[in-house]
């Protein structure tokens, strides 16, 4: 099974650049309408415009661009050194939600969000 976690974005340019920079790797396929990277063997992340959802599926589904800046998904990335990601991502222009530091749930987690309200938790 390979899953595909598609964030719809408004500057697919733009969040191509940022989680670049973010997750350290070039995308896997960077065409008009998709980018993706990949994650692992079995998880792609893609980045697809808000308008291209709408094209594909039309009147089926509410406009995605309504609800920019609202969060939308959360990606959560377990890596040996969160603080790395955190700052790149900061430093890249995401929101500052919550600093990294020790969860109930165990290990320890922060959390920001991009420009297109999708959160994302860097954790141990």
């Amino acid at each position: 099974m390979i899953v595909h976690t598609i964030l719809y974005v408004s500057d697919q340019n733009k969040s191509t650049e940022f989680y670049k920079q973010v997750l350290g790797m070039n995308p896997l396929l960077h065409v008009p309408g998709m980018t993706e990277f990949k994650l692992s063997e079995a998880h792609i992340l893609g980045l697809m415009p808000e308008k291209g959802i709408k094209r594909l599926l039309g009147d089926k589904i509410p406009d995605t661009f309504a609800g920019s800046n609202v969060p939308r998904a959360e990606l959560y990335i377990r890596v040996e050194e969160p603080e790395r990601l955190f700052a790149t991502a900061l430093k890249l222009g995401a929101q500052e939600l919550d600093p990294i530091r020790p969860r109930d749930w165990g290990g320890r987690a922060g959390y920001v969000m991009d420009s297109d309200g999708h959160i994302l938790a860097f954790a141990t």
